[in-house]
């Protein structure tokens, strides 16, 4: 079992790092692929918490999901301890950039 912990302890250095991307995947990326397929008008938001959003109150509301889930998961990553905490951003930059690669690459198919 300590090779689980020194790998949670080398990965916790590096939280600083790891909220980059997930701001830089999981917001921003994210958001602005999605934008960019909602508006050309060939491509839906398929997330089920997306989806809804998107149809009742448009990219809007799609970036006050967005927001409000990035900062609950930064308090609660504030309040569980190292190395346990680093999940939180790591498992937020993992799905973001799967996220914006995906859209990327319907967006790249559907307008080619």
């Amino acid at each position: 079992m300590s090779g689980t912990k020194e790998t949670s302890s080398f990965l916790a250095r590096y939280d600083r790092q790891l909220w980059v991307l997930t701001v830089s995947f999981f917001l921003v990326g994210d958001l602005l692929t999605t934008g960019i397929g909602v508006a050309s008008g060939g491509i839906a938001e398929a997330g089920p918490l997306g989806d809804p959003v998107v149809d009742r109150y448009g990219m809007y509301g799609m970036v006050a999901l967005k927001t409000g889930v990035l900062g609950l998961s930064y308090a609660a990553w504030k309040f569980f301890p190292h190395p346990e905490r680093i999940g939180i951003p790591l498992g937020l930059a993992t799905v973001g950039i799967l996220v914006t690669i995906w859209n990327g690459l319907v967006l790249a198919v559907t307008h080619g």
